[in-house]
């Protein structure tokens, strides 16, 4: 039963997975009177714009050498173009459906729901975008992220990730810029589709923040699959390569691809781009993929005492309460941890917390990740060089061929890695760079969050033959630091 003084319980803004999970334990487990406001489609950046649709893609890509790969095990298969007009239709309806799945849990539990944007009028009213107010006892805002641009002139002329679901065709060529999980993931789907993919990143080596042998490994397999990848290098300058008559012309290729961007004034071409080392060339598309910003302008948030951040992120303390005590926050607009699943456990947490009667703080501790270039990418607790700052540790890492691709002649290396405390034996860190390391770092992660001791690996046995047996038959480290 909802507070006689307001019309909700809870009002949560905003139906992606966090905001979604909040407000239906919310209402079907503790009997609240939830309402939740999404101005967009349900489901959020993962189900609708991120996760989902690009692990698609990833699985699309990566078929491109199934077929060279099977003739090296006695398969004669044929290989034919592939088809992004009827993939791009089953992503279509698989998202519907998805989305179909959201609403109808939200229905279920009792919770009622408004197709509107919503904005706070004050500590206990949500303003919707109809000019209807509606009071709740509490507040959730879980609005998520969003890509932005460069501040560069035309940078209108290049793509963000949230469009790439929805091109009309693949471009011939296409130059992404940044340097993040989201720039090589797209740079892998794209190239595994056929595209020749140009990468510009502005820093020493690709995924900042990782560990530095592993996304070593990453870069080096990038170039290997043809991912022309340039480090130390941005962007300056573009401009429609028709505007530039003297500078290189578009091929007959990317001139009739037309590129599918389109300027404010509806003009769309292949572009051209000046970099930072003085080199200029014209592709069919950019993308930008160089960050993201919590989806919190224009809210009221500030005008009733919400403190935010620099780029915007809203500031919430262990339970995820702001400073207006009425008015909670999870997910990516607090920008803790951006990940789905870390937004789920904040939206349990705060339910726990408020209508549960029992205060539980988010763990944001020895969260495993995974990121889906080709080979993946697995990683969970510290990086060797985050390790040896804080203490001495030991090194245990092996990179091999692993036998699948090394019987088919191919020359994929894969990585697993630990990083042992030397005073407690304590595994502080586990890298795996292979295919489906995002499936192996999940059962690693539960080794790692546990605390297990090097000697604890030592002591499971083999599966044999796996990659992942590595990780319990490294028995010397290969250096310490």
């Amino acid at each position: 039963m909802a507070d006689t003084d307001f019309d909700y319980d809870l009002f949560v803004i905003g139906g992606g997975s966090g905001g979604v999970r909040a407000a239906r334990v919310a209402a079907g487990e503790y009997g609240a009177k939830v309402a939740l406001a999404e101005d967009d489609r349900y489901g959020g950046t993962c189900v609708i714009r991120g996760c989902v649709p690009k692990k698609l893609m990833v699985f699309a890509s990566t078929y491109s050498d199934v077929v060279e790969e099977a003739r090296s095990y006695g398969w004669d298969h044929r290989q034919g173009p592939f088809d992004w007009q009827d993939f791009r239709g089953r992503l279509t309806q698989e998202l519907d459906r998805l989305e179909g799945v959201y609403r109808k849990l939200l229905a279920n539990s009792g919770v009622e729901t408004f197709d509107l944007r919503a904005r706070l009028k004050d500590a206990h009213t949500v303003e919707l975008a109809d000019g209807t107010t509606k009071t709740a006892k509490h507040i959730l805002v879980a609005t998520g992220g969003h890509p932005v641009r460069p501040d560069l002139p035309n940078a209108e002329l290049g793509i963000v990730s949230d469009d790439i679901f929805h091109l009309d065709q693949l471009p011939k060529s296409i130059l992404i810029i940044g340097g993040g999980y989201i720039a090589c993931e797209f740079a892998c789907i794209l190239r595994g589709l056929g595209v020749e993919v140009t990468q510009y990143y502005r820093g020493a080596q690709i995924l900042r923040g990782f560990d530095d042998e592993a996304r070593g490994l990453v870069a080096e397999s990038m170039r290997d699959s043809g991912i022309d990848l340039h480090t130390g290098t941005n962007i300056v300058e573009m401009a429609l390569a028709e505007d530039r008559k003297d500078g290189p012309q578009p091929t007959a290729s990317a001139a009739s691809m037309g590129a599918g961007v389109k300027q404010a004034a509806g003009r769309s071409g292949p572009v051209w781009v000046k970099s930072t080392n003085g080199g200029e060339k014209v592709f069919d598309m950019v993308l930008f993929a160089t960050g993201r910003d919590p989806s919190s302008k224009d809210m009221g948030l500030e005008e009733i005492g919400v403190t935010l951040g620099r780029r915007g992120e809203i500031k919430v303390d262990e339970y995820s309460q702001t400073g207006v005590p009425s008015v909670y926050a999870i997910g990516d607009v607090t920008d803790r941890v951006n990940l789905t699943p870390v937004a789920i456990r904040e939206g349990m947490a705060f339910v726990e917390t408020v209508f549960g009667g029992n205060p539980t703080p988010v763990d944001h501790d020895l969260i495993p990740s995974a990121i889906f270039t080709q080979p993946e990418m697995g990683t969970v607790g510290l990086s060797e060089e985050e390790a040896r700052d804080r203490e001495p540790v030991e090194i245990y890492c092996t990179s091999f061929k692993p036998m699948q691709s090394a019987f088919a002649g191919k020359s994929d290396r894969v990585l697993m890695k630990l990083v042992v405390s030397r005073e407690t034996r304590v595994v502080l860190g586990c890298h795996i760079v292979a295919p489906n390391a995002g499936e192996l770092i999940q059962m690693a992660g539960i080794a790692v969050k546990a605390k297990l001791t090097k000697e604890q690996f030592d002591a499971t046995c083999a599966v044999h033959p796996t990659m992942s047996e590595e990780l319990v038959t490294m028995r010397k480290p290969v250096r310490t630091a």
